[in-house]
């Protein structure tokens, strides 16, 4: 695919164990493409099952969301044969980025709780992440908050998938950004309030209550 006239390759964004992705432009278009690795420690034939599994989950994640007002990377193409999503570009940073350099606490407050509230509208939604930290979360220049990568998600999650985003995201504030201590009390407030649309918001928040603890006394 990365040789058709289709896609003009710029910048390789992340090389990881478990995908490439490549900015570039897809027919006129800023686009990310993401490739997920074959695994040479795994059988052939069951690397192949679980790349497309998961290919095809995070495909169908992306569908079933393009219709809401989720800011969320619109799929453009898929190649099963070479494992291969195409989706539009967003335009934010990673989240990580501003936490690491802002001291300026108002502001980081304010997008905790917007990451809280588009969390739960996630949810909302029937979509769990899976890898929630503050690299798949990014930050526009009017300070929205937007999410990539589904690779980890799920469609119709269990409560306990929806738990452990909230703890994927706070063990990542605990390692990554020592410095805004309170920044997880700002997502759980922005997770609580807004609109009822029928998520059981205690329920989810005490999951990821008793998720922290187990990891506390085995920790």
């Amino acid at each position: 695919m990365e040789g058709t006239s289709q896609w003009v390759t710029d910048e390789i964004l992340h090389d990881g164990a478990e995908a490439r992705t490549i900015a570039g432009i897809w027919i006129g278009t800023n686009a990310v493409m993401k490739i997920r690795r074959p695994k040479g420690y795994r059988h052939p034939s069951l690397d192949s099952s679980l790349t497309k599994r998961r290919l095809f989950a995070e495909a169908r994640i992306l569908v079933h969301l393009s219709n809401s007002e989720m800011p969320i990377p619109e799929l453009l193409d898929f190649d099963e044969k070479t494992a291969t999503l195409v989706m539009t570009r967003l335009s934010g940073v990673p989240l990580f980025n501003i936490l690491r350099e802002s001291t300026d606490f108002e502001r980081v407050s304010k997008l905790m709780y917007s990451c809280g509230k588009m969390i739960r509208n996630l949810h909302s939604l029937g979509v769990s992440h899976g890898d929630l930290t503050t690299h798949n979360l990014l930050c526009d220049n009017h300070d929205s908050i937007q999410i990539i990568d589904f690779g980890l998600g799920r469609l119709a999650p269990e409560i306990e998938a929806l738990g452990q985003d909230l703890q994927v995201l706070s063990e990542c504030l605990s390692a990554s950004h020592p410095s805004h201590s309170n920044a997880m009390d700002y997502v759980l407030n922005g997770y609580k309030d807004g609109n009822e649309d029928g998520l059981d918001k205690n329920e989810i928040i005490t999951r990821f209550e008793e998720i922290r603890g187990r990891v506390r006394y085995h920790g």
